[in-house]
């Protein structure tokens, strides 16, 4: 796999002009207000160059699906007549 998801446009404006972005110097940013996250790492970020944003994609993993499986076995479920 890449090491680098390469997006399609902007999330932010929707347009398709981005370009990698490796920033200079220190790649952490404290965020705002105290947040309990800490820095944000954008090594690896994109820059949109219409709306000027910098922002970074992850990929968390595959989910499993939910299958819900009736019960077995008992009575059938009763529905109140109409």
């Amino acid at each position: 796999m890449s090491g680098r998801v390469v997006p399609y446009y902007c999330p932010y404006c929707g347009e398709e002009d981005l370009r990698p972005y490796e920033p200079e110097g220190d790649s952490d940013v404290a965020v705002p207000h105290g947040d309990a996250r800490g820095a944000v790492s954008l090594r690896g970020g994109w820059h949109c160059r219409d709306c000027t944003r910098v922002f970074t994609l992850k990929h968390h993993g595959m989910a499993v699906p939910v299958i819900s499986v009736p019960p077995t076995g008992g009575e059938s479920p009763s529905y109140p007549e109409e």
